[in-house]
């Protein structure tokens, strides 16, 4: 479904009043402009429809008894059952065309939200429905964002997506941002419950508007699209075309460094905002019985300017980043500023340093580091794009949050770590991230200059 490389021969049609508003944020071409805002609304309805189910999820979860150690265990169910899901995703799409599997497998989850709803009024059923339904979510929010990336990045060229990409993760910053509002305020009047209702409804629009993009961009090929199927796929399937293509294997392992730095870092910050919170309480600004008042406002402002820089970056910085430093340099960005975050926190392990090298980061992680990362799926075949980008998207990602709940694990029962020696460690994986950013590279130019020319 790529489109054509544009005509040498004719002179381009000028930009629509629509193209000449998107090109504030990036630039975008004659032709473009529709097919780029309807993915941008698409992964926006994607992720506002997760920031709605993610607070049934803690309140499902959190309702149980043990409710917080079961969640630090789900990272490595999630994990094992990514093993099955992965390649039964793989299997599907070497059956299905590729924009009926989006839609399906959209529209599959879509339904079990329905069947959530309906399963939390039966008795029976609701002591085990937190951990069912956080292992569900823990599958369902990775899939379904990686198909769409797949999906975009199946639509585009590799000159196109390093222009139009940062305006679809515009759709993805926002609705992160505009999610978490919404479920704010709607779950006071409305219930936890009937949010996965809401949800569901996003979801189905979500699936509208690919097979709206998929009419519109279908006519610009004469060949009959196919299922995502090859004669080379390993006998692994998804997994096996990860191992045995240096370039995704690296991806893989970028992806599972930069997770487990990430979660590293929110510990980091979890364990200095309790400090934070006790040391309120022992100097009396606070009482015993407002710390978690305390500790939530706390995050609340946390995530507020996270949000609100993520956005800023992706609708101002992304693009012109890309542009005119070229995306190799802007693929060096986010781990330039993770080894600052690190450093500083092994150095100045306090709350006040942290908190601000950690809101730098996280923003930095939500808009530049999210659409640079896909960018990376542009140069590979359509089957990398839809197979093996869910297990790494899905597995590996997951894997770095395992990896780091174990270095929890290892440094707060069997040596005591502290602040400092998380943030040492942290400082260690980054070194890793940015030798494996500098092999993603080398091997993305062999690639360049190994395709056959257009």
């Amino acid at each position: 479904m790529t489109p054509p490389m544009d005509s040498a021969l004719a002179p381009s049609p000028p930009p629509s009043p629509l193209e000449r508003f998107l090109s504030v944020f990036t630039e975008v071409r004659a032709g473009e402009g529709v097919t780029a805002l309807l993915l941008t609304l698409d992964v926006f309805l994607l992720l506002t429809a997760y920031y709605l189910i993610k607070p049934v999820r803690e309140a499902l979860i959190l309702a149980m008894e043990s409710g917080a150690e079961y969640k630090s265990y789900m990272s490595g169910a999630i994990a094992v059952a990514l093993l099955f899901a992965v390649p039964a995703y793989a299997r599907i799409a070497g059956r299905t065309q590729k924009h009926r599997l989006v839609i399906g497998v959209t529209l599959f989850f879509t339904l079990h939200l329905v069947l959530f709803f309906f399963a939390a009024s039966f008795d029976a059923v609701t002591p085990y429905l937190g951990l069912v339904f956080f292992l569900w979510v823990g599958i369902f929010n990775m899939m379904v964002v990686a198909q769409f990336w797949a999906f975009a990045n199946d639509l585009y060229t590799e000159e196109q997506g390093k222009r139009l990409f940062a305006l679809v993760g515009l759709g993805a910053s926002l609705g992160a941002a505009v999610g978490s509002k919404i479920a704010g305020v709607l779950i006071a009047p409305l219930g936890t419950m009937p949010m996965l209702l809401a949800a569901a409804l996003l979801l189905a629009g979500s699936a509208g508007l690919t097979a709206l993009v998929h009419a519109r961009e279908a006519g610009r090929t004469k060949a009959p699209e196919a299922p995502v199927a090859s004669a080379k796929t390993p006998s692994g399937g998804a997994f096996g075309l990860v191992f045995q293509h240096r370039y995704l294997l690296l991806i893989a392992f970028f992806s599972l460094v930069f997770s487990a730095v990430n979660t590293n870092g929110e510990y980091i910050l979890g364990k200095l905002v309790k400090e934070d919170a006790t040391a309120a309480v022992a100097s009396g600004v606070i009482t015993q019985a407002q710390i978690g008042d305390y500790i939530g406002a706390t995050y609340g402002d946390f995530f507020f300017y996270v949000n609100v820089l993520g956005v800023l970056f992706q609708s101002f910085v992304v693009s012109r980043l890309v542009k005119h430093f070229g995306f190799g340099r802007a693929f060096y960005v986010m781990p330039v500023i993770a080894l600052v975050d690190a450093s500083l926190s092994a150095v100045f392990p306090i709350f006040a340093v942290v908190r601000i090298a950690k809101t730098a980061e996280n923003a930095t992680d939500y808009s530049l580091n999210n659409t640079t990362r896909n960018m990376l799926w542009l140069s590979t075949s359509q089957e990398m794009k839809y197979k093996a980008k869910q297990a790494v998207d899905t597995f590996f990602v997951r894997m770095g949050d395992v990896g780091s709940a174990l270095l929890v694990l290892l440094g707060t029962t069997i040596v005591d770590f502290g602040v400092r020696g998380f943030a040492v460690a942290n400082v260690v994986l980054v070194l890793v991230w940015l030798l494996l950013a500098r092999g993603i590279l080398r091997e993305q130019d062999a690639l360049r200059r190994a395709a056959p020319a257009p």
